[in-house]
């Protein structure tokens, strides 16, 4: 009998009782495939890799504990009820039964997934370090045209909307935004909430194109848990600084402020909504010009007074709301910088820069923002306006007493934390290189000139606007020499460290072969050449035994981590290549910039 004969109808061992496949899955649980997928995704079970794939390669497999999970979840009865009630509708359309369909489409089955959240995010730590697919996911379809018969349903788009303007308004209520970058994918945004950095990517303000290549049943399946998991965290966020979730428009406010939301407190009674039954409930693609039956009065409200403000797609409104929270925060020392930043500064964004994000940081770092449109705080013509943001390289009215600065000056001073001077940034020039905060380049082994005079601007400890150059404030410039100059000593240091270490290594091989100090002495007074040649064959015997002990830790270390290494070597010796490149090209632009200079 073969050593690992198994008789007929024993029970599997190993990974074949372990894993199981896509198709047997299916099959196990009775459910179609868009179904499986469907509820995979909204009970966060995704597939595994076992060590030896018992059915093949080509196959996907799936735990069978996530599986037996699976089949005990109250969602699949739900479907099954979804599944016969299309049946039911569609029975009673072929049989001409109008009435009987339209009680049917009017009574769908529903569910809720507020279950599914306190299930997969048992703390509320767990669902922030959980939100930066999320807020990218809902900021993404808050982006889409709400245009009726599109694939996406005009109300989801309008909820994104929504619960992407309360998230924004808390962070620029609680100072939390930390990082900015202007990428070709969109607008980066990094903020620290409750000790957790959260990351997401928001889409330029652009015509956006639905796609045929692209799966939109999954991505709302995605979509309908991350408006369920961004519903609680907001509610969670306004209660932890004495706001009541969610906020209403007053009509008589929005009546006097066109474009700009006009939030007032929400009602007196003291009554803190937790119903979020609209970011629960799914809605069929036969059913979606229907109203859900399980919504309050309230909600009707909310829903339908944000809908008619939100195509304005600016969240600087709830801003309005979310300071009036007496709350005691408990400022650190980031926090007061962030404040602090664009304190007792006036901002006019001119209508062809970014206004929904400049709304978003302005505020956020202590600033007073206004806009070219109706609703706006102020006009173009206040006298107190420090700052007017602008793009365009000529203007119809300029005013003396302030800056126009182009829009990528508001994101660098964010990311230093400093009001840096204004003149590399004027209008009609071209901007210096938009520096990203979120690379790390000393681990890239590039610094970029402009990183160094940020750094330079940010050692400098200005706390005030600092005047253009030429003005007579020659501080700023000294400082910023002095930091070049230190940077500078550090680099040499750190080469007669490296020089030192050098040294060290060769004089420590000559006691090991026995060179004694008048021998050394004899070869010192050598020619010119013969230690030059010495030197390259020591370099060469170095190298050499380098690469000996590289082979020997090879040699020792098991099959993967010989795979890892050879993988760090290669990354490690494309950039360097990288940086070589870099080199290279800004060598290039600078000798063609002096062969200009001359030639004029």
């Amino acid at each position: 009998m073969p050593k690992h004969y198994r008789p007929a109808g024993k029970k599997k061992e190993g990974n074949a009782a372990k894993y199981i496949t896509r198709t047997k899955a299916v099959k196990y649980l009775q459910i179609s495939l868009a179904v499986f997928r469907k509820l995979c995704i909204l009970k966060g079970v995704f597939p595994r890799e076992p060590k030896k794939k018992v059915e093949g390669n080509h196959k996907t497999y799936y735990h069978m504990k996530d599986i037996a999970f699976l089949a005990h979840d109250p969602l699949i009865e739900k479907f099954r009820e979804i599944k016969v009630h299309r049946k039911k509708v569609k029975k009673a359309m072929a049989k001409k039964n109008r009435d009987l369909a339209d009680r049917l489409l009017n009574r769908p089955p529903t569910y809720k997934l507020d279950r599914l959240i306190i299930e997969r995010y048992p703390s509320f730590v767990d669902a922030l370090r959980d939100l930066d697919d999320c807020l990218t996911m809902v900021h993404l379809f808050a982006a889409l045209p709400a245009i009726e018969g599109e694939r996406v349903q005009v109300q989801r788009i309008h909820n994104c909307r929504r619960l992407s303007h309360e998230w924004q308004a808390y962070i620029s209520r609680t100072n939390s935004l930390r990082k900015t970058f202007i990428s070709v994918k969109g607008i980066y945004y990094q903020a620290e909430v409750q000790g957790q950095k959260i990351t997401w990517l928001t889409p330029h303000a652009l015509q956006q194109v639905l796609t045929d290549d692209v799966d939109f049943n999954v991505m709302l399946t995605f979509l309908e848990f991350y408006e369920t998991l961004l519903g609680f965290v907001n509610f969670k966020l306004y209660h932890s600084i004495n706001v009541n979730y969610p906020p209403i428009l007053d009509p008589r406010l929005e009546a006097l402020a066109a474009e700009l939301y006009a939030l007032s407190r929400y009602m007196s009674s003291g009554r803190l909504p937790g119903n979020l039954e609209s970011n629960g409930l799914i809605e069929d693609k036969e059913t979606e010009n229907n109203k859900e039956s399980s919504k309050t009065d309230e909600s009707e409200l909310r829903l339908a007074q944000l809908q008619h403000q939100l195509p304005a797609n600016e969240p600087g409104a709830l801003m309005h709301l979310v300071e009036e929270s007496t709350a005691d925060d408990t400022e650190e020392e980031s926090v007061k910088e962030c404040r602090t930043l664009f304190k007792d500064l006036k901002f006019y964004l001119s209508r062809e820069v970014p206004r929904e994000s400049l709304l978003f940081i302005i505020p956020a770092f202590g600033g007073t923002v206004s806009w070219e449109g109706e609703g706006a705080p102020f006009d173009e013509t206040d006298q107190d306006i420090t700052h007017q943001i602008v793009d365009r390289p000529t203007q119809s009215h300029v005013f003396l007493s302030r800056h126009y600065v182009q829009p990528q000056w508001i994101f660098d001073c964010v990311n230093i934390l400093k009001v840096i001077p204004t003149d590399d940034y004027i209008v009609g020039r071209v901007p210096p290189p938009h520096i990203s905060p979120f690379v790390d380049n000393d681990k890239e082994g590039h610094i970029p000139d402009y990183a160094v005079t940020l750094e330079g601007y940010k050692s400098a400890g200005q706390n005030q606007v600092m005047p253009l150059p030429g003005l007579g404030d020659e501080d700023l410039g000294n400082s910023i020499v002095e930091a070049k100059s230190e940077h500078n000593e550090f680099a040499k240091k750190k080469k007669e460290l490296e020089m030192q270490e050098k040294k060290y290594h060769e004089e420590l091989k000559m006691e090991i072969e026995g060179t004694t100090f008048s021998n050394l002495s004899n070869k010192k007074a050598d020619s010119a050449a013969d230690v030059a040649d010495e030197d390259d064959e020591t370099q060469a015997a170095m190298e050499q035994a380098e690469k000996d002990a590289d082979d020997i830790a090879k040699s020792v270390v098991s099959r993967k981590k010989r795979g890892l290494m050879e993988a760090m070597k290669i990354s490690n010796d494309r950039k360097k290549s990288k940086v070589e490149l870099l080199k290279q090209r800004k060598k290039a632009a600078e000798s063609s910039a002096s062969a200009k200079a001359k030639r004029r």
